[in-house]
């Protein structure tokens, strides 16, 4: 099963982890996803998703982040390179969340 999502949100640089970019979700998609996906997390917490940003599409999993009581989508250096995207960009982005059944 499989239900998508689109919005739009900045990438941004977390300095403690090297060169590791985040997307963080807003807040109500987060919770949805929380709700919808309760069943089928994994380790930690993580949500298997498919994510495409400019057309550039890969497969990842959302973190969830209590501090800021939402996910996170790490963004890779490959893929921002391939969509021109830098820390302080707005992006726009849909997101596959891929669960069983």
């Amino acid at each position: 099963m499989t239900t998508s999502y689109a919005f739009r949100a900045e990438l941004w640089h977390n300095p403690e982890q090297a060169s590791w970019h985040f997307i963080t979700l807003p807040p109500d998609l987060a919770e949805e996803i929380k709700d919808q996906a309760a069943p089928f997390r994994k380790g930690f917490g993580s949500v298997t998703v498919s994510a495409c940003i400019a057309g550039q599409r890969w497969g990842t999993s959302l973190f969830p982040d209590s501090r800021r009581n939402s996910y996170l989508l790490p963004v890779k250096k490959a893929i921002r390179a391939a969509a021109g995207i830098h820390a302080g960009d707005e992006v726009d982005v849909e997101l596959d969340l891929e669960l069983p059944g």
